[in-house]
């Protein structure tokens, strides 16, 4: 009788957490600086989720070092639910990327879910540039070093151009920025010739002839751009590179109770019509794992994105 008695307070415990979850503002740190595609999507996803937890979700905006300023907030806060990181897959790149992070990747912080799977990037360049297609640009670039920006060493849009620089068989020189936000406005102001960039972020800038979009690097052709070809039908046969996941964790140790509710609401949210279409329209998938089938990918994903940081011939810093 004790015995059960005991039990039933232990299960009680432990329910209390999720029971009583969220009872104040949540803080969503957001490991880049506001213009870029994580910015993007963390807002609107934090706004469906303020509706659906009945609490204010703040957001943080801590850029920096291609993510590990913020990643290295999240992992140290307190395992409460209070204190959520979203960001992109270029977190599972870091540890290949980066000799010393100061947290653990993997043991540090809690999967909760990956709510958007990406198709791609597009390609583009600032009008300037003498390019009307992929094809002129490779042949620009034989003639020319191009410069190229991304949101930081060892992040998707970094890998895509090393990638077409291998598969296109020229030289672009890699210039970094503390987030996809100034990685864009690089290429506006002509510090640089191109990037690679999510549609949602670009759109606006292709719309106003800011920025000109030469390809996709996708498998198929984006149905919110159907004018911009592939990488691929332009002129690099076997390029397809796609921009990887979004994703939602908290620090390790949060009560898998909290991360099913977060689970839970954050499947639901992408659902939304705005969510959707929106993610939809900037080249991505809604998408909403379990925690453990995202931990499974993450995990998995750190051992695939090695293995292109090697192939790439990435130096560690």
């Amino acid at each position: 009788m004790l015995q059960a008695m005991l039990l039933a307070f232990a299960a009680a415990s432990f329910d209390a957490p999720a029971q009583a979850y969220p009872n104040r503002p949540i803080r969503l740190v957001l490991p880049f600086p506001p213009g870029g595609n994580v910015d993007a999507f963390g807002r609107l996803l934090a706004r469906q989720l303020e509706a659906r937890l009945e609490q204010p979700i703040v957001i943080d905006n801590r850029g920096g070092a291609n993510g590990i300023i913020g990643c290295d907030i999240a992992a140290k806060a307190l395992p409460d639910g209070y204190t959520l990181l979203d960001t992109s897959f270029s977190f599972a790149v870091n540890p290949s990327i980066y000799r010393k992070l100061p947290y653990d990747t993997e043991r540090d912080f809690a999967p909760i879910t990956n709510f958007a799977m990406g198709l791609g990037y597009v390609l583009a360049v600032h009008p300037s540039v003498a390019a009307q297609s992929v094809k002129d640009l490779i042949a620009l670039a034989r003639k020319t070093r191009l410069r190229y920006s991304s949101p930081g060493v060892g992040n998707g849009q970094h890998l895509a151009g090393e990638l077409l620089a291998t598969k296109a068989g020229i030289e672009l020189l890699h210039v970094p920025y503390k987030g996809g936000g100034p990685a864009l406005t690089a290429v506006i102001a002509s510090e640089v010739q191109l990037t690679f960039t999510a549609a949602a972020v670009g759109a606006p800038q292709f719309k106003v002839g800011k920025l000109r979009a030469l390809g996709f690097s996708g498998a198929h052709r984006l149905s919110a751009l159907p004018d911009v070809p592939t990488i691929a039908e332009s002129g690099v046969p076997d390029f397809v590179y796609d921009s990887g996941w979004h994703g939602l964790f908290a620090p390790a140790k949060t009560p898998a109770a909290i991360v099913d509710r977060l689970y839970s609401e954050t499947s639901k949210a992408v659902q939304e019509p705005k969510l959707r279409e929106f993610l939809i329209a900037g080249g991505y998938e809604p998408k909403a794992d379990p925690p453990r089938d995202f931990a499974k990918l993450f995990k998995a994903d750190i051992r695939k994105y090695a293995d292109i940081v090697k192939a790439a011939r990435i130096e560690p810093q």
